[in-house]
């Protein structure tokens, strides 16, 4: 399965996410900002990146920019609660433009989680349709 570096500010979801990577076999790294993920990133080897996109210290634009600095073809999931409030939808959508090969809106159920994750380790060069 794949080794997974992921990154949120809310605890919470942060766990949440993890135990769900977990449960699908994966191995997860976590980091509650962008800076530690990049320090982690620095010593390890991953094969997939799921960072949320607001959070304090380097917010998840800035960190998918910087991740496509340091490795092009390593493949992001971003991921913004609020999937209703359309400046939330504005941050995915940006987030794909700038780098992330796919996005999620949180609230998101284990199953979706697992079939982008999915997705994204089967085709790491991404391209395989809109955001879900």
């Amino acid at each position: 399965m794949a080794r997974i570096l992921l990154i949120d500010d809310d605890d919470d979801v942060r766990a949440s996410v993890e135990a769900t990577l977990r449960h699908a076999g994966h191995s997860v790294v976590a980091a509650r900002n962008g800076r530690e993920a990049l320090a982690y990133f620095a010593s390890d080897s991953f094969d997939l990146i799921v960072t949320d996109l607001i959070m304090p210290e380097m917010e998840g634009i800035e960190t998918i920019l910087e991740f496509r600095k340091l490795e092009k073809t390593i493949p992001i999931l971003a991921m913004s609660g609020a999937g209703l409030s359309s400046e939330y939808a504005l941050y995915l959508d940006a987030a794909r433009k700038l780098g992330a090969d796919a996005a999620l809106r949180k609230p998101f159920s284990a199953a979706q989680l697992r079939a982008t994750v999915d997705r994204l380790t089967a085709n790491p060069s991404g391209g395989w349709g809109p955001p879900l």
